[in-house]
């Protein structure tokens, strides 16, 4: 999992300490009554763009010279820009030109931090908290290029569970709407759930081609290397996924629907040769503050499928009534259910801590948990589990929210503590590793 010392930031901007706020954005700056729908465009400007190329912002923009304003567009404008993950404020004035018929439409930014040096947190169903250090840069050569560099350690006990991480990724490559992201990976722990020593190196490229609007192509290839044990393994996968939300990062509406096979392992007596099936569907609605989330989760995977790839349930990124997994929560397929309803506390506003901009929102959630694991054949209830749980998400840069959450299963009869960073959905597709 992706994480990094924002946690650090944010503990200072809510205590108040040498924290600057802004107002609560408005989509329109309050000196621009001329922005107007129909308003005639004549050019389209940028200010405050420091770091990142024009052509990053241009490409979200449906507004073009010799069109014409529309509010409805701009804000669907700034829910892309805001996915970019890059400005802390986006804003729009329209000026009258020379002739009094057409406007010049200037979009604003303010640009959040892009390198960060920091401490490193990061929390996982199998190891826990981790702790660490780490480097980041969020936006290398103005490209919209995120690149990071982790080390971490579990803290119970300390220096016995070890991972080093460099990540990269980018939602363009050479100007084609070609998302990637390459993962590199060294973990050295013992997985006390499945019971193996995970001496691991892993490089993973994930690809998504967007072809036409709200379709993509997946492709996934990986080079998994077991130390002492089955050795190499490598991973091939291809998708398609139908995505009309309006956000990624923090979805109030529409839907979005991915279908996947990938093929592991290549067999032999101590290799494994499995497919995996996987179907990823979730719809958002918004009703004033109030979001519903309704999301579900399969992976089939028929085949030889090993221990050291067992699906295991259990803490804040699977089922939330388990406040962590252990060896009755294993399983070869898995089915995550949960219906979510988010009540919108804060909305994201912008901040800046010693001349550092971020942003930050606060949402209340409350929701069910429904968690399906078995081996062989199809489900029954024996394989199910249910929990309903509650809490409160931290929205910020960079790692989409921290979220703090207790659960309560009736099999298990106490509440849950639990707490992590990225959104479930997210997180949850990276827990097999």
């Amino acid at each position: 999992m992706k994480a990094f010392g924002l946690v650090f930031v944010l503990f200072f901007a809510c205590t108040g300490l040498s924290v600057s706020f802004a107002e609560e954005p408005d989509s329109l700056r309050k000196d621009s009554l001329q922005c107007v729908d129909g308003a005639p465009i004549a050019s389209v400007k940028f200010q405050g763009l420091e770091h990142t190329k024009s052509h990053v912002v241009e490409r979200e923009l449906a507004h073009k010279a010799g069109g014409v304003f529309s509010h409805e567009t701009f804000l669907s404008e700034k829910r892309r820009l805001e996915d970019l993950d890059l400005f802390t404020e986006i804003s729009v004035t329209c000026e009258k030109t020379s002739d009094t018929l057409t406007f010049n439409l200037t979009y604003h930014f303010k640009e959040i931090f892009r390198w960060i040096p920091s401490p490193d947190s990061k929390t996982t169903d199998r190891d826990g908290l981790m702790l660490g250090l780490a480097l980041a840069n969020l936006n290398m050569f103005g490209e919209d290029i995120r690149a990071e560099v982790h080390y971490r350690t579990a803290v119970d006990p300390f220096f016995e569970k070890n991972e080093y991480a460099i990540y990269a990724s980018s939602p363009y490559f050479l100007g084609i709407p070609l998302g990637w992201n390459i993962d590199f990976t060294r973990t050295d722990s013992w997985d006390n759930i499945r019971n193996f020593k995970d001496a691991s190196w892993l490089l993973s490229l994930d690809v998504n081609w967007k072809m036409i609007p709200h379709f993509s192509v997946l492709g996934k290839l990986v080079y998994r290397y077991l130390e002492g044990g089955p050795g190499v393994l490598p991973e091939f996968g291809l998708g398609a996924a139908v995505d009309f939300r309006d956000s990624e990062l923090d979805s109030r509406k529409g839907i979005y629907f991915e279908s996947a096979v990938t093929h592991v392992g290549v067999g032999g007596s101590r290799g494994e040769n499995y497919v995996e099936f996987l179907e990823d569907a979730r719809a958002y609605y918004t009703f004033g503050r109030f979001v519903t989330g309704a999301t579900a989760l399969v992976r089939l995977r028929p085949g030889d499928v090993k221990n050291y790839d067992y699906f295991y349930h259990g803490g804040t990124n699977s089922f939330r009534g388990l406040e962590k997994p252990d060896e009755e929560h294993l399983g070869v397929h898995e089915m995550l259910l949960n219906l979510e309803e988010r009540f919108v506390l804060l909305e994201r506003r912008s901040a800046s801590l010693w001349g550092v901009n971020f942003f930050y929102g606060i949402q209340l959630v409350a929701g069910f948990d429904g968690s399906v694991l078995w081996d062989n054949g199809a489900p029954g209830w024996e394989n199910y589990e249910g929990a309903v749980y509650g809490g409160l998400h931290i929205v910020i840069p960079a790692l989409d929210r921290i979220r703090f959450e207790v659960g309560y299963s009736p099999d298990k009869g106490e509440p849950k503590f639990t707490w992590g960073i990225t959104g479930k959905t997210t997180t949850q597709r990276w827990r097999s590793r």
